[in-house]
């Protein structure tokens, strides 16, 4: 069973910096697709960035150009993903969830799998 542990969450001040890292276990596969959601209190979960097992990168419109998500390539570490994130506003402040997706195909048949941290809070507040 993957396993999704988060770390750097925190407070800070508008306009300051966080670097949010999330590091995989229980599989020696490289995951397909790792990421960043967010949820803010009353609001849906939202897709913040995410990045392929090849390096192609996504990101929500409101944290481009602020944000930058990256993924170790060492092979012992190949399923850690960062989360770099700047000039950082008051309304980025919610709970950072890690995804994982794997996909496999057994037998002609495709398979997904979803997997989750258990969150870190982010607060940009004065």
């Amino acid at each position: 069973q993957v396993q999704l542990v988060e770390s750097g969450g925190g407070l800070v001040q508008p306009g300051g910096s966080l670097r949010l890292s999330c590091a995989a276990s229980g599989t020696i596969f490289s995951l397909d697709l790792m990421g960043w959601y967010r949820q803010a209190p009353g609001k849906q979960r939202e897709l913040v960035a995410t990045i392929t097992s090849g390096g192609i990168t996504n990101y929500t419109d409101s944290v481009k150009g602020r944000f930058t998500i990256s993924r170790d390539n060492a092979k012992m570490t190949k399923n850690t993903v960062h989360l770099q994130m700047n000039s950082l506003k008051p309304e980025d402040t919610a709970v950072y969830y890690c995804n994982a997706h794997r996909i496999t195909i057994a037998n002609g048949k495709r398979n997904d799998y979803d997997y989750w941290g258990q969150g870190t809070q982010v607060t940009v507040s004065s």
